[in-house]
């Protein structure tokens, strides 16, 4: 297999040398279709993985716009050393910048209070009704709709802002497969300057991924 094509698919996805060479010699050389082949079998490691401790990692901030949005966020892994990893701080890094881009209000979809999803759902349907849809087709309706909710309020959930081809949930599971640990994000805290105080009006998040999208 040539050289040059482990070498640049090792460095879009970050596996081993081995393992993208394999899998280019098991796709005849097709790198997009060996990529989708690691992250099949990277998927099950990272299953397997996501069980186990993680009480290591660092605390990092972002900053943005001349200090109109600030982010704190907690991401843990199993090791130190992995902790003080360049790919892993990156990786925090950017999700970050990404929380400061779509302000997320929870990690999961586990994390949503019951009351509130219910209280979407009176909404969602009440809007189908009155858009003139079936009743038998409404539920369905809703079903979709809050999945659009769940990737609105939810970070794992949300599209990547500099790659919305992936989710975050996508990114975590990356990260695993690349470094061989647990990877949890914990919490974040995003503040937005002059928050809940009477001011003009300034959509600073749609401002912040337009940045990153240029």
């Amino acid at each position: 297999m040539d050289a040059k094509l482990v070498k640049e698919l090792r460095a879009k996805c970050g596996a081993g040398m081995m393992d993208c060479k394999n899998a280019l010699v098991e796709t005849d050389g097709d790198i997009e279709t060996a990529m989708t082949l690691l992250r099949e079998k990277g998927l099950a490691a990272t299953n397997k993985k996501s069980g186990r401790i993680a009480a290591e990692g660092i605390v990092d901030s972002y900053i943005h716009m001349g200090g109109k949005i600030g982010v704190l966020l907690e991401v843990n892994c199993e090791t130190d050393f992995v902790a003080k990893n360049e790919g892993f701080r990156t990786f925090v890094k950017d999700v970050a910048m990404h929380i400061a881009a779509s302000n997320p209000l929870y990690i999961s979809k586990d994390e949503v209070p019951a009351e509130e999803i219910e209280k979407e759902k009176e909404i969602l349907r009440a809007q189908a009704l009155n858009e003139g849809k079936p009743e038998q087709i409404v539920d369905k309706m809703v079903k979709g709709r809050i999945s659009k909710f769940y990737k609105e309020i939810c970070l794992l959930e949300q599209p990547f802002v500099k790659n919305s081809d992936l989710t975050i949930e996508d990114l975590v599971k990356e990260q695993i497969m690349t470094i061989g640990e647990n990877v949890k994000i914990r919490r974040f805290a995003r503040f937005q300057m002059g928050e809940g105080l009477e001011k003009k009006t300034e959509n600073f998040a749609e401002e912040v991924a337009k940045q990153l999208n240029t």
